[in-house]
């Protein structure tokens, strides 16, 4: 990690480990994340698990440098691939058992996801070199 600065490491572990954790829910409460899948979404269980795997595999692929873009990339791309999901959750809080949840939070997710996307692509992008001092 030494190709990024001290705060873009902090921030891709953190980045890391809230992928990581994500994608283990998505074995340990499965429940969750199928009640928030839209109906025209097809086999709900293994698209659940798919993106658990990817989040998984993208958090542990922040942590190489080899790996660290490509990971970013590709959890932008399933943060894309999940956003109807939150939707759905944003707009369906009975069906998808939210009703309890306030809506500016249901709400306030579908922002938040632009967040997590500028947050991943600028804290995996190695720092720029220093340039020498000029006498």
């Amino acid at each position: 990690m030494q190709d990024l600065s001290w705060p873009k490491r902090i921030l891709v572990v953190l980045a890391s480990l809230f992928f990581i954790a994500s994608g283990v829910l998505h074995f340990a409460k499965p429940t969750t994340y199928l009640k928030i899948m839209p109906p025209y979404i097809p086999w709900h269980l293994a698209m659940v698990h798919i993106s658990g795997i990817c989040e998984c595999l993208g958090g542990f692929g922040l942590l190489l440098p080899a790996t660290r873009r490509v990971a970013a990339w590709a959890l932008v791309a399933l943060m894309i691939g999940v956003f109807p999901a939150n939707v759905y959750m944003a707009t369906n809080p009975v069906e998808t058992g939210t009703s309890a949840i306030p809506a500016a939070i249901r709400w306030g997710r579908l922002p938040l996801q632009l967040v997590f996307v500028l947050w991943v692509l600028w804290s995996s992008k190695p720092s720029s070199p220093k340039t020498p001092q000029a006498r």
